[in-house]
């Protein structure tokens, strides 16, 4: 590899950021943002910020394991492709499973498709994107009679009005968050409504906050549309010609009890007319809208309030799904889904069914939909799924139900995961584990959330015996005896198929279309620009805003407009219960496999926590940093309480990202329901009801080490630092021998040990040292412990005489919590700016400490900061 940059797409969220990679002479990268990607234009957030961190080979799968022993690629491509193939002879093509993940490349996608549904004769491939967009596909498919992303990027900076509901864009699609806030900036006419239960980082931005009951989103877009019908806003010319169901769906709206929003009437008033007098109007909609037992009705309460007033393929205009992942959108082009055929193409037509095995030459073609997530693994818990084969995601930890789900794989009869890492959750599970690539090694495209095709490319060599997906799955495929159909020899070959098979797709009335990259040359392809699609090869460039000519993709090419009605709210059960939110934080992807391995990622939030308002907390006898216990029938797990009232009563939140590899008890997804929409088949992951109690620890306590640490306590968390490692720490008992125990944790060895007990207030301080450096050292007390993070994990490799102290010299700053991820800026460092600099500005913040002015994420927090320290110096 050269040290010449390389123009890249970010493995993280949807938004496809592009990125500039430079090698650094150490087998580490340099990231940048990629100031010509149309997506972000140089900006990046701070995980895309920090992956040059994450690239590192320590502890990834470097070889096939069969149980736990070593195997050739051989030896395991032939097993696996023996027990699917036994599998779907003995039992059947439907006993066997693929469920792969929105963070494959699509040409790994397509042959995992094409393998399942066209070779093997079954409709069992899904998608770790079920869990995130699928009511978005079924909405936009009821609607638009296929799965059609109407909006672009741009139509966020040129809409008057944004309202962004379910979706705390700071911190899930940071960048789509920054150019909004740039338009804002530059035209402050613009106005931006949050319509979010919880109050979040994405509120500093808004104009207008509607702190909805959770669930109530189909109320208050029913009473939008209403509203619109009443003061005129509709769109009466584009009713008659380009839509059907409009009565059903006004009839149906009027019927609707807007009050169980919560909200009242000066800010339904202000609300509605707000969107009457906004011609110019995008709806951003993410996981709060898709993750629900009728997530598809409140994508189409969203949809119908755009088609009644014509705010549809218009510039500035327009409903708009921000995928989660970053090929959700490729996953959904070419079949990933359990319900769908390759190219958008319906499963459920036969004409759709034999156009597609004409086109692949194969044996056969499945014949109906496939088992969707929840339901696959419901298969595999019973027995009806004999072989599965999980590609790049965990569902050990992220499924709802997870502790069912774990179970489940534990007695499949057979389970393949290939991954980077053989070391998850998952994995664990697994008879056999196949080393795959990564981001950064691995060649290919993505489609970002508007439709953007964009290369990613290798910039690393690949590391031993790893093998890239598409490869593994073409030769888990000749295996199995079908070779002619997976005769590929590079992604180009695979993505040049289904660029031909979208211009058939194309002309049986689907709108993927990218025909014209079909005959891509080689060198085409390596200098590939992104491109949206549409890109036909008949003749003329199609018009890349879909709907503008008020035509659709259904039989009569009118969009249908769905009635929907408000479901019923469930009733809070005795004893008093709590409605659980879940989502993600800023600096962290998913189950962590990859961003928990850069140390200022781990600094903002470095412990699994629940987000519990302050009279809740008292009622419950709860102060910030107890431990909390969380139950219901489905599990229990125990989080680190932060008493905010950022969260409402009766609610709390708790994100998704801790595993069974970085956190004891931690798994926030075994308290989900197995609850779907019915007609997306999409989790319901935001409606779990809980209890909690207070967990009676007897010590708590807080560790650094160089090497990874041992816990076996009830409660741990630990988390990647520069130097080391941190622990959280907590138990029910207390050891016999403190020294003891912090060995086993620390791995210390035969390190020399200093130590502080207090046996009377049960406080213990211990530190060991290796010759002069510190290697590990140990805080224990009976309340959570008091200790600077920061100073304690600086403090390994060095002399650390200091440490038991637990905090710096006066002459020495203590940079506390990180605030600013992306620059690795502390609280303190941020506090002593503010008060040294008389400072008065989040942007003077951002000129004196760079904190703020990358991604913007952390923007809410210095504000916070700065009005708390200018408060202080007033009250002084």
């Amino acid at each position: 590899m050269t040290s010449q940059s390389t123009c890249t797409t970010c493995p993280y969220c949807g938004t496809g950021c592009g990125v500039l990679a430079t090698p650094n002479g150490a087998g580490g990268l340099t990231v940048t943002g990629d100031p010509e990607h149309p997506a972000n234009f140089g900006r990046l957030c701070s995980k895309g910020s920090a992956l040059g961190e994450t690239v590192s080979t320590d502890h990834r799968l470097l070889a096939p394991q069969i149980g736990d022993s070593s195997a050739s690629w051989d030896e395991a491509l032939s097993l696996v492709a023996e027990k699917f193939r036994i599998a779907a002879d003995d039992h059947g093509p439907d006993s066997v499973a693929f469920y792969v993940s929105g963070q494959l490349l699509t040409e790994d996608y397509y042959v995992a498709n094409k393998l399942m549904k066209g070779y093997i004769g079954s409709g069992n491939i899904d998608t770790n994107s079920r869990l995130c967009m699928a009511s978005t596909v079924a909405g936009h498919k009821r609607a638009f009679g296929t799965d059609t992303v109407p909006g672009a990027y741009e139509d966020l900076e040129l809409a008057d009005l944004v309202i962004l509901t379910g979706s705390n864009l700071a911190w899930c699609h940071p960048v789509l968050y920054q150019r909004i806030a740039a338009a804002k900036a530059a035209r402050p006419t613009m106005q931006v409504v949050v319509i979010d239960p919880r109050r979040t980082a994405t509120c500093d931005l808004s104009d207008m906050h509607l702190a909805i009951q959770p669930g109530t989103d189909v109320a208050l877009f029913n009473h939008l549309l209403t509203q619109s019908h009443a003061k005129g806003a509709t769109d009466l010319t584009f009713i008659s010609q380009s839509l059907s169901g409009f009565a059903e769906a006004l009839d149906t709206a009027n019927k609707t009890d807007v009050a169980v929003t919560g909200l009242n009437q000066e800010q339904l008033s202000e609300f509605s007319n707000l969107w009457v007098s906004t011609e110019k109007s995008v709806t951003v909609f993410s996981q709060g809208v898709n993750q629900s037992d009728h997530g598809a009705d409140k994508v189409n309460a969203i949809i119908n309030c755009h088609l009644a007033t014509g705010r549809i393929g218009k510039p500035g205009c327009g409903p708009f799904s921000v995928t989660g992942q970053p090929n959700a959108m490729g996953g959904r082009e070419v079949g990933g889904l359990a319900n769908t055929l390759a190219c958008h193409l319906d499963i459920e037509n036969p004409v759709h069914r034999v156009s597609v095995q004409s086109f692949w030459n194969a044996p056969t073609i499945a014949e109906s939909q496939g088992l969707k997530a929840v339901d696959m693994f419901e298969a595999v818990g019973t027995g009806k799924i004999k072989a599965l084969w999980v590609m790049g995601t965990n569902p050990a930890v992220s499924m709802p139900n997870a502790s069912k789900v774990r179970a489940a794989m534990s007695n499949c009869d057979f389970v393949v995961v290939s991954d980077m890492f053989g070391t998850t959750d998952t994995a664990r599970l697994a008879d056999v584990v196949l080393p795959a690539t990564g981001w950064g090694e691995k060649e290919g495209t993505v489609t970002n959330s508007d439709r953007t095709i964009s290369r990613q490319r290798a910039i690393l060599p690949v590391p031993s015996d790893a093998r890239h997906d598409w490869q593994i799955i073409c030769d888990v495929a000749k295996y199995m005896g079908f070779t002619e159909g997976f005769r590929f020899s590079s992604p180009l070959d695979i993505f040049r198929e289904h660029a031909a098979l979208s211009g058939l797709a194309a002309k049986l009335g689907k709108d993927f279309d990218i025909s014209g990259l079909a005959q891509i040359s080689d060198v085409e392809y390596q200098s590939m620009k992104p491109v949206k699609w549409p890109v036909s090869s008949r003749g003329k460039t199609p018009n890349q805003r879909f709907f503008s000519d008020g035509q659709f993709f259904t039989p009569d090419r009118r969009a249908k407009m769905i009635p929907v009605r408000q479901p019923h709210l469930p009733q809070m059960l005795e004893p008093p219960q709590f409605r659980l939110n879940t989502g993600r934080i800023r600096d962290q992807w998913h189950t962590m496999s990859r961003t928990g391995q850069s140390p200022r990622l781990n600094q903002h939030y470095g412990e699994p926590f629940l987000e519990i308002h302050p009279s809740d907390a008292i009622q419950l006898g709860l102060v910030e940093a107890d431990l909390v216990k969380v139950s219901n029938p489905f599990g229990s797990v125990v989080l680190r309480a932060l008493v905010t009232d950022r969260i409402s009563q009766g609610q709390v939140f708790a994100p998704i990202h801790w595993t069974g590899e970085t956190a004891a008890n931690s798994v926030v997804s075994d308290l989900v329901a197995p609850d779907v929409d019915p007609v997306s088949g999409q989790p319901d992951s935001k409606s779990a009801y809980v209890s909690l109690s207070k967990f009676d620890a007897v010590w708590y306590g807080y560790a650094v080490g160089v090497e990874q640490p041992h816990a076996t306590t009830n409660y741990w968390a630990k988390a990647k630092l520069v130097d080391g490692w941190q622990l959280e720490l907590a138990d029910v008992s207390t050891p016999e021998s403190w020294e003891g125990f912090a060995r086993t944790l620390l791995q210390t060895g035969k390190a020399q040990c200093s130590s502080l007990i207090d046996t009377h207030k049960g406080r213990v301080r211990m530190a060991f040292h290796s010759g002069e450096q510190l290697v590990g050292a140990l805080f224990v007390d009976q309340a959570p412990v008091q200790v600077s993070r920061n100073f304690a994990g600086m403090t390994l490799h060095q002399s650390g005489l200091d440490v038991l102290a637990g905090r710096p010299r006066t002459t020495q700053l203590d940079p506390g919590p990180t605030v600013c991820a992306c620059f690795n800026v502390g609280v303190n460092t941020i506090l002593a700016a503010i008060e040294d600099n008389n400072l008065v500005s989040v942007e003077q913040i951002a000129t004196t400490l760079s904190a703020g002015s990358n991604c913007g994420s952390c923007r809410p927090e210095l504000a916070a900061l700065l009005s708390e320290a200018r408060r202080q110096l007033a009250a002084e």
